[in-house]
C-alpha cells in the first residue's frame, strides 16, 4: 500500500501528537505516512479539494468536507479555556466593534464560527494568516483581531488587550468544551484502514504523554522560533484527554457545535455520520 498522506500544522500540539507515529516509535500496523505541513486555513482549503488522505482541519471546515471525510476520535484540539481571543489596542464596546475592521485567521476556522455566533452584526471581516494578526492590529491595519495558537501567550507582552475570550463565551453559553480542530480521513478508505489509523493516532498520543521528552527535537524543529516555554504551554493547552480520545463528552461537544451553528445558519446540514464507524 502507498504511504498515506498526512497533513498537519507545524504547531507544537500537532508535532507533539504525531511525532511517535511519524518516526515509528510505535506500532503503525504496517501503514506508512507521508507528512505535509500547512497553516490551518490552508489545511481547510485542501480538505475541500480532497488533497490529502488524512488531515488536520478546523471543526468548522469539516462541516463543508463531511461528504468526503470522516472524523477520528483521537487527535483533536478540544477542551476548556483554550478558545480564540478577540484582541485590540483598546477595549471596545460591542457597538463600536460592530463597525470595526476585524482580522480573522481564516474563513473556515472555528475561530470565525465562534466570532460569528457572538457578533453576528460585525461584517467588516478580513481573513489573514494567524501569525500576522497581532502585528496587523499593532500597526492599525485592523482595529481588532481574533488570535489563536501561541499568540495567546504573547499578545499582552505586545501591549494588546483582550476584548473577549470566545472559548469562554462558548463554554459559559452552551456548557460544553470548545471543539477547535480535529483529524479526518477520507471516507473512500475502507473501515479497517480508518479504524487502524484511529488506533495509531491514539497510540502516538499515549506514547507522547508517557515520554514527553521524546518529541522535543521534532517540536522545536517546526515551532517557528517559539521558546521552549511557549511550546510547552502550547502543548499543555491544546493536548489533553480529549486528544487521546473524545469520549462521550467530546463527541457531545462536537455535535453541539454543529447543532448550534446549523441553527444560526453558519454551516450546512450534515447528511452523513461524522465519526469513523
Amino acid at each position: 500500500m502507498q504511504p498515506l498522506t498526512l497533513a498537519i500544522s507545524p504547531c507544537p500540539n500537532d508535532t507533539f501528537i504525531f511525532d511517535a507515529l511519524l518516526h515509528k516509535k510505535i506500532d503503525t500496523e504496517g501503514l506508512d505516512f507521508k507528512l505535509v505541513f500547512a497553516d490551518v486555513e490552508q489545511l481547510n482549503q485542501a480538505a475541500f479539494q480532497q488533497q490529502y488522505d488524512i488531515t488536520k482541519l478546523s471543526y468548522h471546515a469539516f462541516s463543508y468536507a463531511s461528504d468526503c471525510y470522516t472524523l477520528m476520535r483521537s487527535g483533536s484540539a478540544l477542551g476548556n479555556n483554550c478558545g480564540p481571543l478577540l484582541i485590540s489596542k483598546e477595549v471596545l464596546t460591542e457597538e463600536s466593534l460592530n463597525n470595526s475592521t476585524i482580522c480573522i485567521p481564516g474563513k473556515f476556522t472555528t475561530a470565525n464560527l465562534l466570532f460569528s455566533l457572538k457578533y453576528p452584526n460585525a461584517k467588516n471581516k478580513s481573513f489573514i494568516i494567524f501569525s500576522e494578526i497581532e502585528n496587523k492590529v499593532l500597526d492599525d491595519t485592523f482595529d481588532t483581531g481574533v488570535i489563536i495558537h501561541e499568540n495567546r501567550f504573547t499578545y499582552e507582552q505586545k501591549g494588546l488587550k483582550k476584548i473577549i475570550d470566545l472559548g469562554e463565551y462558548w463554554e459559559q453559553t452552551y456548557k460544553v468544551p470548545i471543539p477547535l480542530g480535529g483529524i479526518a480521513i477520507k471516507r473512500s478508505f475502507d473501515a479497517e484502514i480508518q479504524k487502524s489509523v484511529e488506533r495509531i493516532i491514539k497510540r502516538s498520543i499515549e506514547f507522547a504523554f508517557a515520554n514527553p521528552d521524546s518529541s522535543k527535537s521534532f517540536v522545536a524543529e517546526h515551532s517557528q522560533e517559539m521558546s521552549e516555554d511557549v511550546c510547552r504551554q502550547h502543548i499543555n493547552l491544546y493536548v489533553n484527554k480529549y486528544s487521546v480520545e473524545l469520549g462521550f463528552d467530546g463527541e457531545y461537544a462536537v455535535n453541539t457545535l454543529y447543532k448550534i451553528a446549523q441553527e444560526h445558519k453558519i454551516i450546512p446540514e450534515l447528511n452523513k455520520s461524522i465519526f469513523v464507524e
